[in-house]
């Protein structure tokens, strides 16, 4: 008996967090080479959806119309983080969170997850540039920045779209073993495991921006000059405030520490600096680092990469391509 998938979508929905799983999950075979996922695409009414793509997935199944899922994939859009998830889409949501066995999001449909209250008092991940709005929101959610996805009992997510392949083929080594997904990562031209964290895609100098003017106006100075001396005290200072409330502070409008912040922006960068050709050393100088380990570790605990690694990652294309 096939394994019964069904992937939800709406409109506006992100095209790749459709077709990533769902390659990934067609690419499975049984032993006998027959196909060991049976792949429903549904959405809130049925018939025609359009992505943010302005690609059609034509004939979609009503979501009422399904019983009986082994496995829900909800798929993510840019517009869930940014404003009120409509009503029809959290309550066929629910309804097929409720008939299924294995709960699954891609990328930004955490947010239809915290929604429906699935997520709360959980470990969840979703799109590093939306990671901080789903732990202000959804405050019993415990979301972990620098991951590709998270597995917590039943309930599976995934970092930012492209990670939906990764979480997918996870999904086909704990249904059908590790040389089943051995040959589908093959086909694919994937990683079996993807060297590093979601952050190292990320842009560390973006951040929510505070409601509270004066903590604005202090991250606006670190920003523009990050290799001043800044420290928790130096900022304790300038707001005139104590220690204990600025922290509070920092959780409340950003969703981390005043120590980790700093050190994101630092790292952020410092990135740009060794994209843009400058030495290692000079980076580090640049940025507040002072001394190239200090860097190096801060570059490991934010993107899981060395600033060498890095370069090679993101410096350009060039070295990927075929040439003559």
């Amino acid at each position: 008996m096939k394994h019964r998938v069904g992937l939800f979508v709406f409109d506006g929905v992100t095209m790749l967090d459709l077709s990533g799983p769902a390659e990934v999950l067609h690419a499975a075979e049984n032993a006998d080479g027959s196909e060991h996922y049976e792949l429903m695409y549904v959405s809130p009414a049925g018939g025609d959806v359009q992505t943010s793509a302005n690609m059609v997935i034509a004939r979609t199944i009503s979501a009422d119309h399904v019983t009986g899922l082994d496995t829900v994939i909800i798929c993510g859009a840019d517009h869930l983080p940014a404003t009120q998830i409509n009503q029809e889409v959290i309550e066929a949501a629910r309804y097929l969170v409720d008939c299924s066995g294995r709960v699954v999001s891609i990328c930004t449909g955490a947010f239809i997850l915290a929604e429906l209250g699935i997520l709360d008092h959980r470990r969840a991940t979703t799109h590093w540039r939306h990671a901080s709005t789903l732990a202000r929101r959804y405050p019993n959610v415990a979301v972990e920045r620098d991951v590709i996805f998270v597995h917590d009992d039943k309930v599976f997510t995934s970092a930012g779209v492209s990670a939906g392949m990764d979480l997918a083929l996870h999904l086909v080594e704990a249904d059908l073993g590790p040389e089943q997904a051995r040959h589908v990562a093959r086909h694919l031209v994937m990683f079996m495991q993807r060297p590093g964290g979601q952050s190292q895609f990320s842009t560390p100098l973006e951040y929510p921006v505070p409601s509270n003017n004066c903590l604005r106006v202090l991250l606006d100075e670190v920003i523009a000059s990050p290799a001043e001396f800044y420290s928790v005290s130096s900022m304790v200072k300038r707001m005139n405030i104590s220690a204990r409330h600025l922290a509070r502070m920092f959780q409340q409008e950003l969703g981390e520490s005043p120590t980790r912040w700093l050190e994101r922006i630092r790292t952020g960068a410092a990135a740009q600096f060794i994209l843009k050709g400058r030495p290692i050393t000079v980076a580090a100088q640049l940025s507040g680092f002072g001394a190239d380990e200090t860097m190096r570790r801060a570059f490991h605990r934010q993107f899981g990469v060395s600033p060498s690694e890095y370069r090679a990652r993101f410096n350009s294309t060039v070295n990927n391509a075929a040439s003559r």
